[in-house]
């Protein structure tokens, strides 16, 4: 069923913030957003006097997610120091998990520092979000904005951006809330694999392998005959709200390539946190940036553990919006983290290999090798172009950007192998 987007660029989470810091400005003579003078100023006695702090969140209707949006540009919250960057004071914020800035054209350079309950952090650098619908179809046309990647930085209550730009910038802070435990919904903290109604053709169930055993034939005969599906985390786990669906899923007609990324997002995150971390992802995706729903098809966390992303079906031919220009015939896969300069865990690989595996396999397509693809219009190679690339590539391939972080990237050609490797073993 489609489901009418809602209006992204001014949503009621704007308009009450706006608000709230009109009253903060006219009603307490505080300067929320403009520059003090004062690059150490945090407000500490605001808060600890249990004033409104200077960016409120305002909770979503129907969801746990609150969040806020702040316009930035110079004289209105930046404001050039002494070396020509331009800052924002160090802002007092309700408390929230993931921040991200958003911009209108250009690609600036964006640079966030965070306090928490240790003090105020170093500056880290947003990098640009290079993922994105397809040019030129519907899901792009809705999407006005580009931003950087979603940063998870845990629970915070302030925030400084410095950026090289001067106008159009949005400041964004989510907090994705915690799922409470009930007949319903099931805890942050023991998400548990959805069973799978369907494995694949050929794949063996329970039944069928307790009645060859039963029979004294060989283990071999209730193998399955396609690389089966993995255990799945489905959409009912993390709670996506369904009122942030802009569209409808698009599907294509055949898989023939994975591609890898990563979230480019803190490593120290706990199990509990991770469907979060998607609620979180699927709120910036969805009503910051204007997409029809999480970009990726598929999560992998540094337990190993695969997370459906997007809708329309784990084992269908979902289009994302994780490759630009590249969306078509292929699925994407981001392990949560930042691998430019870490390692993934054994566990996060080994769940790419079984997830590229059984994807590649639906299809009859090899895991390593080349394929030849038409770019559909991205910063790495025009529409129209025809690149020939890996069956498992990792988004740099396609795109200018890091992206899976030098230390995943560095592993491609192993889980190329052993994805082979698995498939072939079942077919």
């Amino acid at each position: 069923m489609s489901v009418t987007r809602k209006d992204h660029v001014r949503p009621p989470v704007r308009v009450a913030l706006c608000l709230a810091v009109v009253t903060a400005l006219v009603g307490t003579g505080l300067v929320a957003l403009l520059w003090s003078g004062d690059d150490t100023d945090d407000h500490a006695a605001r808060t600890t006097s249990g004033a409104a702090p200077d960016v409120p969140l305002v909770k979503d209707k129907g969801s746990v997610v609150r969040a806020a949006t702040v316009p930035l540009a110079r004289g209105r919250g930046l404001v050039a120091d002494a070396r020509g960057r331009h800052l924002t004071q160090r802002l007092t914020t309700d408390a929230y998990k993931m921040v991200a800035v958003t911009w209108a054209s250009g690609r600036p350079e964006v640079d966030v520092r965070f306090r928490n309950a240790r003090g105020w952090s170093e500056w880290t650098h947003l990098e640009a979000l290079t993922d994105g619908p397809t040019v030129g179809d519907a899901e792009s046309r809705q999407a006005t904005r580009r931003g950087t990647e979603l940063l998870w930085v845990g629970r915070s209550d302030g925030v400084q951006v410095r950026t090289t730009a001067t106008t159009g910038l949005d400041l964004v802070l989510i907090d994705p809330g915690v799922l409470a435990a009930d007949a319903t919904a099931t805890a942050d903290a023991t998400a548990t694999p959805a069973a799978s109604a369907t494995q694949g053709s050929g794949a063996a169930t329970a039944t069928t392998v307790a009645r060859t055993r039963s029979a004294g034939t060989t283990s071999a005969a209730a193998r399955p005959t396609k690389a089966p599906r993995p255990p799945l985390y489905g959409r009912s786990v993390w709670k996506p709200n369904p009122d942030y669906l802009n569209g409808s899923p698009v599907y294509t007609n055949i898989i023939k390539q994975v591609h890898v990324h990563h979230t480019a997002s803190a490593n120290d995150y706990s199990r509990a946190d991770v469907p979060a971390i998607l609620r979180g992802m699927y709120r910036y995706h969805t009503q910051t940036l204007g997409w029809f729903d999480i970009g990726y098809n598929f999560l992998v966390d540094r337990f190993g553990r695969s997370w459906i992303g997007r809708s329309g079906g784990a084992r269908k031919r979902v289009r994302g919006a994780h490759t630009l220009g590249f969306n078509h015939n292929s699925v994407g896969i981001a392990v949560i983290g930042n691998y430019e300069s870490r390692n993934p865990t054994t566990y996060a690989v080994t769940a790419i290999v079984r997830l590229a595996a059984w994807k590649l396999d639906l299809d009859g397509q090899h895991a390593t090798g080349r394929t030849w693809m038409y770019s559909k219009g991205s910063d790495k190679y025009p529409a129209g172009r025809r690149v020939a690339l890996y069956r498992i590539d990792g988004h740099r391939d396609t795109n200018d950007t890091a992206c899976p972080g030098a230390r995943l990237y560095r592993l491609l050609p192993d889980i190329r192998t052993r994805a082979e490797r698995r498939l072939r073993y079942y077919s």
